[in-house]
C-alpha cells in the first residue's frame, strides 16, 4: 500500500470503529488528525528545500548544445569582439536560448566586465533578434523573473545565503575589512538583486562568468573563484573542460590557456 495514503486508510477505519461504539476515541482520532497533518508538513517542507536548494539543473556529462553557447557569447562580450559575438547569439538562439536568457546573461555580466560592454552586447542582441525576426525566425521570447525581488534587509539576507552557498562559505578578507561596502554591494546587488532573478538558472551564470573572466587578463584570481564556484552549483570538472575546448576551438588562445591553466589549479587544489 502506498505510504502516503495509508494513514488516511487508517484514519477512515478508527472514524467507523468510533461512530459504532462511542465517543471516547475523540481524542486519539484528534492526535491521529495532528499526527498526519504534522507528517505532511514535514514533506512539504523537505520537498520546498529540495526545490529551494536545487536553484540549477542536475549535471550532465557534457554541456547541453545550449549551455556550450553561453561562455562564447560572454568571453566575446568582455572582449567587444562585435562579429564574433553576433555569430554566437544567434548560435545561442538557434540553439535554444531564449531572449530573456540571452537578455538575462549580457545583464549580468555588466557587474563583470562593465557597463559599457553590457550595453553594447544588448544593443547587438537586439539588432540579432530584429534580423532573425525579418527572416521569419521567431525565437522563445522566455520569461520574466517568477518572483518578486527582495528588499532591505530581506534582500541583503538573502544575497549574503546565495554568496556564501556559491562560495562555500561566508566571504571574508582583508580587501572587504579594508572597504566593507564593496561586499555589501556584492551581496545586496550582485547575489541579491541579479542571482536571485530566477529566469537564469545558477549554471548558466556560471558559465557566463567563467567566459567572460577567461577573456580578461589579470583577473584569474577571480577565474580561479567562479571555477570552483561553478563545481558549486553542480557543473562537472567534464564539462569545464569542455568550457576550455570551446574557447580554444572558437576563441583566442589566450582566453583558452587562462581557462584551462585555472582548472588545472582549481581541480589540484580539491583533490588536496
Amino acid at each position: 500500500m502506498n505510504r502516503l495514503i495509508a494513514p488516511f486508510v487508517a484514519l477512515s477505519r478508527i472514524t467507523m470503529t468510533t461512530d459504532r461504539r462511542n465517543s471516547t476515541a475523540l481524542p486519539a482520532l484528534m492526535a491521529l488528525c495532528l499526527s498526519v497533518g504534522a507528517m505532511f508538513s514535514v514533506i512539504n517542507q523537505a520537498a520546498e528545500a529540495s526545490q529551494t536548494m536545487t536553484s540549477t539543473p542536475t549535471s550532465t556529462a557534457t554541456l547541453s548544445s545550449k549551455q556550450q553557447t553561453i561562455p562564447l557569447i560572454a568571453a566575446f562580450m568582455a572582449t567587444s569582439d562585435m562579429p564574433n559575438l553576433n555569430a554566437a547569439l544567434n548560435q545561442g538562439l538557434d540553439a535554444g536560448l531564449s531572449i530573456s536568457e540571452t537578455r538575462e546573461i549580457l545583464v549580468q555580466l555588466y557587474a563583470y566586465v562593465g557597463f559599457p560592454r553590457s550595453l553594447n552586447a544588448l544593443n547587438e542582441l537586439m539588432t540579432v533578434v530584429q534580423a532573425r525576426k525579418q527572416r521569419g525566425i521567431e525565437d522563445a521570447p522566455g520569461r520574466e523573473p517568477s518572483r518578486a525581488i527582495p528588499v532591505g534587509d530581506e534582500l541583503l539576507a538573502a544575497g549574503t545565503a546565495n554568496q556564501t552557498k556559491i562560495s562555500g562559505a561566508p566571504v571574508k578578507g582583508p580587501v572587504f575589512e579594508f572597504a566593507p561596502v564593496a561586499n555589501q554591494f556584492l551581496q545586496t546587488h550582485l547575489f541579491g538583486d541579479i542571482f536571485e532573478r530566477d529566469n537564469l538558472d545558477w549554471q548558466s551564470r556560471e558559465l557566463a562568468t567563467v567566459g567572460a573572466l577567461a577573456a580578461t587578463p589579470g583577473v584569474e584570481s577571480q577565474l580561479r573563484s567562479h571555477m570552483a564556484a561553478s563545481l558549486r552549483v553542480g557543473l562537472s570538472a567534464g564539462q569545464l573542460s569542455q568550457v576550455t575546448e570551446l574557447l580554444k576551438k572558437h576563441g583566442d588562445a589566450q582566453t583558452a590557456e587562462r581557462a584551462n591553466a585555472t582548472l588545472n589549479e582549481v581541480l589540484a587544489a580539491a583533490k588536496k
